[in-house]
Parts: structure tokens; sequence; C-alpha cells
């Protein structure tokens, strides 16, 4: 199959409730949506969240970097030839992470299709069944505690909940929502940075003094603070992970040959996709360290890339994979089930989406 045409496309879903963290607020879901025709009619799907407080990125820069910089060096190529496409992709800019990784994962579609399997399977997995947690938006005590009842009852087995607004207060809302869910529901923490090194310490050593039990504790620091990270690793009596201090392959490196963390969070996002996914995964696993399989805030189309590529890689433990039960509206069809706290795969050719609705065109088309 031969790329004839690469257009980007505004999908808007409205969010159930408000996505909160110590970063940001969104009401509703807006990504940029990228469509790779070929010449037999075959399209692939790709999708970038503009998270410019993460990746720095914007629907305007997204647009621009596909179709200035990436479409006109890709329209034309064989889509089986996917090492010199992803050198094509990545080499066309640095930086641009999740316009790189919505064209990653349209190339991947494409390459899995032209193959007739799916991606999960091409990339050497068998695992169908995927567990997720769901995030737990930061807010008043009673209404995340509210939320994560809501969950349990929907049958989530993990909350992620977000905190790093304030030690004292923080410490409040882990213990009134670990009383109210009850000992089965296992919780993980995202300070998304919020923390200082001697906050962190403080308030992990007081929910472990009142029997508080964690999964895990997501980048309690600022991402440039390796040396703090390792500190807050050194005293903390739950297992943390690294997620905004690792986009690519070289920070991998720095966050393990210093033992700052005991996890990684790998986003599509962060890393521009599957291609560059794939190294870290494999790295981490060198060194002893699982990961975690995550996303931003993104829908269907790009979360069923991160499924495919967690149900084929043994050494991704940890899923966090919620973007779709997030929105009030799926807005696409086809791909991978997301029942809630269960992600089931299917055997559909490529990533499996085949629809996407009421898309908005951008920036014309190449």
């Amino acid at each position: 199959m031969i790329i004839t045409h690469v257009a980007c496309y505004l999908l808007k879903l409205p969010l159930k409730t408000p996505f909160q963290t110590a970063l940001r607020r969104v009401e509703a879901l807006e990504d940029v949506v990228v469509k790779i025709t070929t010449d037999t009619g075959a399209v692939g799907y790709g999708e970038a969240p503009p998270t410019e407080v993460i990746t720095g990125e914007s629907i305007p820069s997204i647009v621009s970097a596909i179709q200035e910089r990436m479409a006109p060096l890709l329209v034309g190529r064989d889509t089986l030839a996917m090492e010199e496409n992803q050198r094509i992709l990545h080499g066309a800019m640095v930086h641009n992470t999740s316009a790189k990784a919505a064209v990653d994962m349209a190339l991947y579609d494409l390459f899995a299709q032209e193959m007739n399997q799916p991606l999960y399977r091409l990339l050497g997995g068998s695992e169908k069944h995927l567990t997720t947690d769901i995030t737990i938006s930061v807010g008043e005590v009673s209404a995340m505690v509210k939320d994560s009842l809501r969950a349990k009852e929907l049958g989530y087995e993990h909350l992620k909940i977000k905190v790093g607004q304030g030690g004292s207060e923080d410490i409040e809302r882990v213990e009134e929502i670990v009383r109210a869910v009850g000992p089965e529901v296992k919780i993980r923490l995202d300070a998304n940075q919020g923390w200082g090194v001697r906050e962190a310490i403080s308030v992990l050593d007081e929910l472990h003094r009142r029997d508080i039990a964690l999964e895990l504790v997501e980048q309690p620091v600022a991402y440039a603070d390796l040396l703090g990270l390792r500190e807050v690793k050194k005293h903390s009596p739950y297992p943390i992970m690294a997620d905004e201090a690792v986009f690519s392959l070289a920070d991998a490196h720095r966050v393990l040959d210093l033992q700052a963390a005991d996890i990684i969070n790998i986003k599509l996002m962060k890393t521009g996709g599957i291609h560059e996914a794939l190294k870290l995964v494999d790295l981490a696993e060198l060194y002893g360290v699982s990961c975690m399989m995550g996303c931003m805030l993104e829908s269907k189309i790009s979360v069923a890339a991160a499924a495919h590529l967690a149900g084929a890689r043994e050494n991704i433990r940890y899923i966090d994979l919620d973007g779709p039960n997030l929105t009030a509206v799926a807005g696409s069809v086809g791909g991978p089930e997301f029942l809630e706290g269960d992600i089931v795969l299917n055997d559909s050719p490529g990533i499996g989406i085949r629809e996407v609705a009421d898309l908005l065109p951008l920036g014309g088309e190449k």
C-alpha cells in the first residue's frame, strides 16, 4: 500500500465530569485526529491530545508539525517500509512527540492491516484481556469519595487518585477514599509533580504510619529533579513511578541508572509513538523495572493503539488506559472494547478503528 493522503481533523467529545489534576482542569476532550489514506483505499487512524503543560503542544502546533513537516515526507511511501518510515518520521523534527505519536500509530495501523493481523499479535502478543484503573480527579474530599465509590460500583479494582495540591489535604483525601472503598480496591496515587522532595517523603511516611496501603506513587516531584526523585524513592515505603521524568530512551537511561524509580510510566504521547515505546519497554526490562501503559486525555483511537502495545509486552504490568471511559460518548467505531475496568482486544486487522464521527477538518490535506 502506498500513502496518498495525510489529513488532520479535530475531535471534540464531552467528558462525563471535569478532569482535574495538580497541573490543569479540562471539561471536554479536544484532540487532533490523523487519517492516513493509501492507494488501496485503506485508512489508518492516529490521535494527539494538546497537552501544553506536559508535552508543550497545542492543536495548531500539532497540525503544523504533521502537515508541514511530516506528511510531505511520507506521501508516496510504502506502508510496509516501517523502519524507514519511522526514521523519516522521527527525523522530520525534534520534540513534537504527540504529533509524531499520532502519525506513528496510523502507520502501525496500516502496516498491521496490510499483514491482515491485529496489531497486538503482529507485535508478538497473545493477551487479549487487560485491566485498567480509572482516574479520580483531585477536588473536594467529599466529591472524590463519591467518585471513588461510583467507580467501585462499576467494578474497578484499581483507582488512580490525583493528589499534589497540598500535603495535609492530600493525606485527608487518600485516607477518606481508602476508608470508603475498603481494602479490596487497590489505590494508586499521582501527584503530577505537585510535591517538593521533603513534602513527598513526609506525606508518604504519614500515610504509611496510618496503615494506608498504596500500590504505587506516580511522579511525586518535578520532572527535572531526578536526584529528588531518587531521594523520595530511597525513603518511600511504596513503589515510586516516573512519568513526566521519562519521555525518551535517553530519559529512561538516566532514571534507571540513578535507580530513581521502581516503575516507568510509558505514554505514546511522550515517546512519540509505538516504535520508540517498544525500545523503552525493553530497556526497562533489562534493568528489572516494570512498566505502566498510560494515556493522557485521549479518546478510543489512540488508547486502542496503547492497548495493543500493552497486550504485546509482558513487562507492561500496570494499565492506566481509562481515557475512553472518561468521555460521555465514544466518538469512534471498532477497536478494543472498553468495558469500564476491562479492556478486550479483538482480532480485527490493525488497531481496529473503522469510523470516527463528527470530525472537523484542520489544516487542509497533504
